[in-house]
């Protein structure tokens, strides 16, 4: 084990499709506004499932107060 620290980010990305992005915005001289986004594949298949899961749960329950 060595004692420096490992915080330095990888030269490669973890997937070939990663997609980075890098948003800077400047409010004068003191204001700046920066944010940064990753998004692969995958992530795109999860937020589908998690939407999709959101929506089904959500017609259920406007089905259900109709009913009831």
């Amino acid at each position: 084990m060595s004692d420096a620290p490992n915080d330095a980010a990888p030269s490669a990305p973890y997937h070939p499709e990663e997609m980075k992005a890098t948003w800077e915005f400047k409010l004068g001289r003191s204001v700046t506004i920066q944010a940064t986004a990753r998004w692969t594949p995958a992530g795109v298949v999860t937020a589908g499932i998690a939407a999709s899961a959101v929506l089904l749960s959500l017609a259920a329950l406007a089905r259900a107060s109709r009913r009831g």
